[in-house]
């Protein structure tokens, strides 16, 4: 593991909505590697692409394996950003290549969720871990008294005075 630790307690330090993407595969057929495999490997060129060029508005992605399925989080900074990437050259090849693969075959299925989330819809907290999740995509700032529980982290992002 190369993210180190942070000691102690941190939440997010920005206070504003995101959009939360879901996306993954499940290999249903393991013998027909020919039928999956390619479906893998289309993922590598527009993750490196979303990386790289911040500019898109991925603001930050992690991935999880439990075999059968594959998962990535991603968030962004918008869902009018994270449509138009659905609709760049990158990943509509892929879409379009899946689509002609797949055709008529159940080896290989994938997924998509997105989740607007508002500003003041959700709450975080990070103990002894490295950057992760969203305060790794957004950033993140020590715990203090006024942010010590899930309310009070829920009640700033939504701009409410403690205790109100």
């Amino acid at each position: 593991m190369s993210s180190k630790i942070m000691s102690g307690r941190y939440t997010t330090t920005e206070d504003r909505g995101v959009t939360v993407f879901v996306i993954g595969m499940r290999i249903n057929k393991w013998r027909a590697i020919h039928k999956w495999l390619p479906v893998l490997l289309s993922m590598p060129p527009m993750i490196k692409e979303l990386s790289i060029n911040k500019e898109i508005g991925c603001l930050g992605m992690q991935s999880y394996i439990q075999l059968p399925t594959t998962m990535m989080i991603q968030y962004w900074n918008s869902k009018e950003e994270l449509f138009a990437y659905a609709r760049g050259p990158k990943h509509l090849k892929a879409w379009r290549t899946f689509n002609k693969r797949t055709k008529g075959n159940s080896a290989v299925g994938i997924y998509h969720e997105t989740y607007i989330v508002p500003k003041g819809a959700y709450e975080s907290i990070y103990v002894n871990m490295p950057p992760f999740g969203l305060g790794r995509a957004l950033g993140t700032e020590p715990v203090t008294k006024a942010t010590g529980t899930a309310k009070e982290r829920i009640d700033r992002t939504a701009g409410k005075q403690p205790g109100s």
